[in-house]
């Protein structure tokens, strides 16, 4: 038995930010307190000082190196930065060496998750064959071994090949997981087309790509009666037609990274390769727009999609080095500074970290009440720190928010009421 007292309880089931506490019992949230009956608690009794206590994190989209790189990311490393960030459930992707196709490859996913790490793991696995995009997988087998949803993590190109996935997948219920970027406008691009970009002398891509390809992922989506959800929206073109398809009671829904959210164009200045992201950061105003979309609601979830990438593959030139940021313990310090600018209350924040995509993978976790699984996160909004990215826990430490001051701080993190991380100045 654990009770947890004196806490800003973060509800964004109810939309309220209240004192309080819970009781724990069994691995989950026996009873909800309210400052009365605070004095109610049994056993093992934790004061939180005031602080937020909220669902923990469900993190979709998470690339784990194992199978095949390893040496950039590990479950090990990959569970203590999540569990160091809040991330109570992280919802891998498929992109690994060999690529997870197969029940075969799931199962060993799924296996070395519960040896290695502290907190959940759901996986995603491949469409196609090989991340190919030329023969679909056995989507029904896999979802009978455990997949949640399905992606390539990048777009597919045959219309024809996505059409049938998606056909297929709306008979079994599956949630395809789509990367709308036109591969062909994007290949070979690292940044958003515009004078910054050509004053640089880099590759772009307009953000036009982004909205041909969701426009395309959309029209077979209503065809097909898929459910679908876009991974990363991140320029304010695509969003009229995301409107449309939600206003059409299509099964659709979007997800911004937090990096997009926080960055622009402008951050890739000096050519620091550790801001090469796929899409390519994007305008000040995309950015606003990305962050007005999720306070109306239009886009539903934030991810870090933590890519970690070796100092190998990131100390070359721009153009040729690798894509991708590691996100998992700066997701939630990161998003905190859409509260602290006034963008976003905190029940809303939890709304599209916890609730929306535990909602969206039919998942009891992100809400807070009895019943639900104790899956929580305590965190010091106000707490100020400089991101060193040498103490970061993951492998790989590449992360843009390098030196950067930051403000927020995961003082413990519950998974099923033990507790997986405690920081030692709380």
């Amino acid at each position: 038995m654990l009770t947890l007292v004196n806490a800003r309880l973060i509800d964004p089931e109810t939309d309220e930010a209240r004192p309080g506490g819970m009781v724990i019992a069994e691995g989950r949230i026996q009873e909800l307190l309210t400052d009365s009956t605070q004095g109610r608690g049994t056993g093992r009794i934790v004061d939180c000082d005031g602080k937020w206590l909220a669902p923990g994190i469900i993190d979709i989209g998470v690339k784990i190196g194992e199978p095949g790189e390893r040496h950039k990311e590990s479950f090990r490393t990959a569970g203590a930065a999540a569990a160091a960030g809040g991330v109570t459930t992280m919802v891998t992707r498929p992109d690994t060496s060999p690529a997870i196709d197969t029940p075969e490859g799931l199962e060993f996913l799924l296996r070395r998750s519960v040896e290695a790490g502290p907190v959940r793991v759901m996986p995603m696995a491949a469409l196609t064959k090989g991340r190919e995009g030329a023969e679909m997988t056995e989507i029904g087998f896999l979802m009978d071994a455990g997949a949640v949803a399905f992606t390539d993590a990048r777009a597919v190109a045959n219309v024809r090949v996505f059409q049938r996935c998606l056909t297929y997948a709306a008979g079994l219920g599956a949630l395809i997981i789509g990367h709308p970027q036109d591969p062909v406008l994007s290949a070979g691009a690292c940044a958003t087309s515009g004078p910054f970009a050509s004053q640089l002398g880099l590759p772009s891509v307009s953000p036009m790509a982004e909205r041909i390809g969701l426009e395309r992922d959309l029209a077979i989506v209503e065809m097909t009666g898929a459910r679908y959800h876009a991974d990363q929206i991140s320029t304010a073109r695509a969003l009229p037609a995301l409107a449309r398809a939600k206003a059409a009671g299509l099964a659709v829904t979007a997800g911004c990274s937090i990096h997009h959210l926080t960055l622009n164009e402008f951050d890739v200045g000096d050519y620091r390769t550790f801001f090469k992201l796929t899409p390519p950061l994007r305008s000040e105003d995309d950015r606003i727009a990305m962050v007005e979309a999720v306070m109306a609601g239009a886009i539903d979830v934030i991810g870090s999609f933590h890519t970690p990438q070796d100092e190998e593959d990131k100390r070359l030139p721009f153009e040729e080095a690798a894509s991708g940021a590691v996100g998992l313990e700066t997701l939630l310090p990161a998003a905190t500074q859409l509260y602290h600018a006034g963008h976003l209350d905190p029940t809303a924040l939890w709304r599209a970290l916890s609730l929306n995509p535990a909602r969206l993978l039919g998942l009891e976790a992100g809400r807070l009440r009895p019943g639900a699984p104790a899956d929580l996160v305590l965190f010091d909004p106000d707490a100020p720190f400089v991101l060193d990215r040498a103490t970061l826990r993951s492998k790989s430490k590449n992360t843009p928010y390098d030196l950067r001051r930051m403000q927020g701080r995961v003082l413990a993190t519950w998974v099923g009421g033990r507790e997986i991380f405690t920081r030692e100045t709380r």
